[in-house]
């Protein structure tokens, strides 16, 4: 679905408010599109029926202290709202003050795996190594990185 206007929080808000309205019943899960090492399998297991059986929510931590992924076992434009709006996005603080919402509203959260979020060319190269096979991986390596943009 195309992102509506505004802030971070308030993407994030209208997109779950959006998977609400098409599937009520399903659970929704948002992933960071920064994070080109996740894979299948890391979240078959804890999206499995039996884990998410007394789950309301799924929360994957970066390493940078922001988040990479946020799911909703019920979501609803009314909680994601209450979880998401006024959070601070992109700060070190972003996935403790998430956390803070989500037991703040009484959900039990699961944590995924920490992964590290792409956000400068540094991130890059490390990702690159964590996951050396991957598309994202061998994409890196046949790009030259100029000083300027190797900071």
């Amino acid at each position: 679905m195309p992102q509506r206007g505004g802030g971070l929080d308030e993407r994030l808000a209208a997109a779950f408010a959006h998977a609400a309205r098409l599937a009520p019943a399903a659970p929704a899960l948002l992933v960071g599109m920064d994070t080109p090492q996740l894979t299948a399998p890391m979240l078959a297991e804890p999206l499995s029926a039996v884990r998410r059986a007394g789950v309301d929510a799924w929360y994957g931590p970066a390493a940078d202290g922001g988040f990479w992924a946020l799911g909703l076992a019920r979501p609803t434009e009314q909680l994601a709202r209450r979880l998401l709006l006024g959070v601070p996005m992109s700060t070190p603080g972003t996935g403790a003050a998430l956390l803070e919402r989500l037991h703040g509203a009484g959900l039990v959260a699961a944590r995924l795996p920490e992964l590290t979020d792409v956000d400068t060319a540094r991130d890059a190269r490390a990702v690159a190594a964590a996951a050396p096979h991957s598309r994202f991986a061998t994409h890196l390596r046949s790009i030259r990185l100029t000083p300027e943009v190797t900071g």
